[in-house]
């Protein structure tokens, strides 16, 4: 397959000032007067995000261990792959290790990096990197202060068909599930 064309054009912006609007313990929010490839300047106002972890976590048969969790951004309930914040400092491998034994109780003897998501470029600098765990070993869960989840094992094509049906909305669940979904076909060519 020949590599696409991609235009190069730079369009950078310089940041003329910045300041804190909020900073709170997971987001911090940010304002910036910039100037534009014209010249001209524009007002940018974005959040900072320490990023995020996101664990396809796949038994030895294939199906997968998922959460069903209450967001209160939403006021409902979702349906979701494992995932946690990367604390500052912290290797994002020790993170999706911690994530998975803290949520989970799960621990795994393979990790693979799969591939880095930016969920919200319009206004965040967030990031999800995505991790393949495999040869799991159940445990007991140690669930953060005020965390509550069910636990559950769910088969791809059942993700797929919640995913279909609308059921589970979660982007990086979704971009899990599809990129699994791709991966096994690919692999099975």
């Amino acid at each position: 397959m020949n590599k696409p064309v991609i235009p190069q054009s730079d369009f950078s912006e310089s940041t003329l000032s910045s300041k804190a609007v909020y900073d709170g313990g997971l987001l911090h929010v940010r304002e910036a007067q910039v100037r534009l490839p014209d010249g001209s300047e524009a007002r940018r106002e974005y959040i900072e995000h320490p990023g995020a972890v996101i664990i396809i976590a796949e038994l030895d048969d294939g199906h997968l261990v998922m959460e069903r969790q209450y967001r209160y951004a939403l006021k409902t309930h979702l349906i979701e792959l494992p995932a946690g914040k990367i604390e500052p400092g912290e290797d994002m491998l020790l993170t999706a290790q911690r994530e998975l034994l803290e949520e989970t109780g799960y621990s795994a003897r393979t990790w693979q990096h799969l591939y880095t998501l930016h969920p919200c470029v319009g206004y965040s600098n967030e990031r999800m990197e995505f991790f393949l765990a495999g040869g799991l070993t159940p445990g007991a869960a140690k669930l953060d202060d005020g965390e509550f989840l069910d636990v559950f094992i769910l088969s791809l094509a059942d993700g797929l068909a919640l995913v279909d049906a609308g059921e589970i909305t979660d982007i990086k669940t979704v971009a899990g599930l599809l990129w699994l979904e791709r991966h096994r076909r690919v692999a099975s060519k």
